[in-house]
């Protein structure tokens, strides 16, 4: 009897040749996937180095921005190390601050305010700078346009010319009897421009308003001197790191005192109309995320605030003898009694 033919040894070749191919591809793409995953561990076993220099004193900002990336799961120290320079108020010193932070071979800049960031364009162009905040992003040339920034600089505009007209309505209703207005400016580059919105704000309330300029912190007090020797009866202060001295001088000159950054009832300044400085930081952090994760900073648009806030400070009106309208103490988002 003729046996049936055997199958197994052919078959049996053909498996091993598959199995074999299989093993091989197996190994393959476990030592793929074992190279992928030492080239980010190594990646990551370097912290990322985020520089921040400030314009005014770092010691808040930083706490702000330490508590959004908490919130995004980085770890101070260990995936990530934050780097900070202050100019306090004194920016001739920023161009010197922005170099020694460069030279840390940072993988993103935070520039608070525009001297800063002026700064920061001007010692590195391939850098990511994100800017916290800047209040004319365009003219002053940091970006091409919000939508599409075109360059290693974005992030945030803080709108503080848009609201001066009804910080101004504001400044009448509490003021009704007011004439004079003097426009406080320090050498940040967007003063001139910023006090010109304010002298058509002040001009179409009826109230005259003139510039007086302090250049850096220590000047503040001469400024008040002088605007209490013009005439001036109130003041309008445009928006800048805050001079923590200027609540005081505002007092000691007894010059009521008007301010666009909503920081200052918060050191005893009288009142203020502006974004919400904090949340202004917050997006900011959310632009650093973006950018380690691989973002490139000229696709991503620049944003404007979606909060305000009206703040008041009752003891300091307290303190001026001023008897705040109800009206606008039901303007207010927060009242500090």
């Amino acid at each position: 009897m003729r046996k049936p033919p055997v199958l197994t040894s052919q078959c049996g070749l053909k498996e091993g040749h598959v199995a074999r191919l299989v093993t091989r591809r197996t190994l393959l793409t476990t030592a793929c996937s074992i190279a992928i995953a030492a080239v980010v561990h190594a990646e990551r076993s370097q912290p990322w180095r985020v520089a921040l220099v400030t314009s005014g004193q770092g010691d808040r900002i930083i706490g702000w921005f330490r508590e959004a990336f908490k919130a995004k799961g980085y770890r101070e120290g260990k995936d990530l190390i934050i780097e900070l320079r202050e100019a306090k108020g004194h920016y001739a010193l920023l161009p010197n601050l922005v170099e020694e932070l460069v030279a840390l071979k940072p993988d993103v800049i935070i520039a608070e305010a525009t001297p800063a960031i002026a700064a920061a364009q001007g010692a590195t162009s391939t850098i990511p700078i994100i800017m916290s905040p800047s209040t004319d992003p365009i003219g002053s040339g940091f970006v091409k346009s919000f939508a599409k920034p075109g360059g290693n600089i974005t992030g945030v505009a803080n709108m503080f010319g848009d609201l001066t007209a009804k910080t101004f309505d504001i400044i009448r209703l509490v003021f009704p009897k007011v004439q004079k207005i003097g426009v406080l400016t320090s050498n940040n580059p967007t003063h001139p421009a910023l006090a010109e919105v304010a002298a058509r704000a002040a001009g179409a309330i009826g109230v005259s308003a003139q510039r007086f300029v302090a250049p850096d912190p220590e000047d503040v007090d001469k400024a008040f001197a002088d605007m209490q020797a013009a005439g001036c009866e109130i003041v309008y202060v445009l928006a800048d790191p805050p001079r923590r001295a200027l609540p005081s001088i505002a007092l000691k000159y007894r010059l009521p005192t008007v301010y666009q950054v909503t920081n200052y009832p918060d050191l005893g300044g009288l009142m203020a109309y502006g974004p919400d400085i904090k949340a202004l930081f917050v997006l900011a952090a959310d632009y650093v995320d973006r950018i380690l994760k691989g973002a490139n900073p000229r696709d991503l648009p620049v944003e404007q605030p979606t909060k305000f806030q009206f703040v008041i400070n009752l003891q300091t009106a307290k303190a001026f003898h001023l008897a705040v309208p109800e009206q606008v103490l039901l303007l207010a988002d927060r009242v500090i009694v």
